[in-house]
């Protein structure tokens, strides 16, 4: 599969594939052309670099991780820091959950204030702005 095949595919960009590269997160073998030529996995692979990086990971553990996948164990030492990381994302999704609750809360109330709230706002206007009259 050309490089072109693997970005769309997989939603990136064909600079971010030659990043991949040259971070050794994905290979490619070379036509005699010397046109990149992909497995039909990297777009799997692809999909699995993009989560580590969301998740924050940075490439040498990216790395680390890929090879662990392919080679189908994981290296004692990259156990602890893939735990570390698992950890650090629970907490921010716990943050981020916390924060659309609050959110929510905030929305119900400026839809239906409480009738001791005597002032109301402009159509349109931002929360905490008068009526224009």
């Amino acid at each position: 599969m050309r490089i072109g095949e693997v970005a769309r595919q997989s939603g990136v960009s064909v600079r971010a594939l030659r990043y991949y590269e040259e971070q050794d997160l994905l290979r490619a073998d070379r036509s005699a052309g010397g046109q990149r030529q992909y497995p039909d996995s990297a777009v799997g692979q692809v999909h699995l670099i993009q989560q580590l990086f969301a998740a924050g990971l940075p490439s040498r553990s990216v790395r680390e991780v890929l090879r662990c996948v392919n080679a189908g164990s994981v290296a004692p030492g990259l156990l602890d820091q893939l735990e570390s990381e698992r950890a650090r994302i629970s907490e921010r999704i716990a943050g981020l959950v916390a924060a659309r609750e609050r959110l929510d809360q905030v929305i119900a109330t400026t839809r239906n204030p409480p009738s001791e709230c005597n002032h109301e706002r402009a159509p349109g206007a931002p929360i905490g702005s008068p009526a224009a009259g």
